[in-house]
């Protein structure tokens, strides 16, 4: 099955061919986050606008032709990149104000184009933001989280 494309407001970036989709407000930190990604080995899919369409059970992520392999630096402008591609989505990464994340989320999800993917919400400009997307992919990986917990 494969699907029109959807076009999304947010940034997407290519961590190890997995497709992390970074959703926000304007000013949010999207592009921000997405360089800093891009600057520890990530590669840009798309900034500010992706494409989406269902091919069989996956949903690609890739650049509307008129803004692939750009990315808005604030401060600095539209600033053309040497590598980009498309990625299948595997993640989805609310940006939110610092007060906004809980400690102890309980597992979200959510759909795009009748695919389920899981979902966060995260703070972008604090310096472990990129670990933990990191982290949160190769935890999704191996189905390493823990709900049975009750911590102080």
């Amino acid at each position: 099955m494969t699907s029109k494309p959807l076009i999304l407001r947010g940034s997407c970036v290519s961590l190890e061919g997995r497709g992390v989709l970074l959703r926000g407000d304007s000013g949010a930190g999207k592009s921000d986050l997405a360089l800093r990604l891009i600057d520890d080995g990530a590669v840009l899919v798309a900034d500010d606008y992706v494409e989406a369409s269902r091919r069989g059970d996956l949903i690609w992520a890739a650049a509307p032709a008129q803004i692939a392999g750009l990315i808005e630096l604030r401060g600095a402008g539209v600033i053309a990149l040497d590598e980009y591609e498309e990625a299948p989505l595997r993640l989805i990464i609310d940006l939110v104000h610092f007060g906004q994340v809980e400690r102890l989320p309980e597992p979200a999800l959510e759909p795009i184009l009748e695919v389920v993917l899981p979902k966060f919400a995260l703070c972008p400009f604090e310096a472990s933001a990129p670990a933990k997307i990191r982290t949160i992919l190769h935890a999704l990986d191996r189905r390493a989280f823990r709900t049975d917990l009750t911590l102080p």
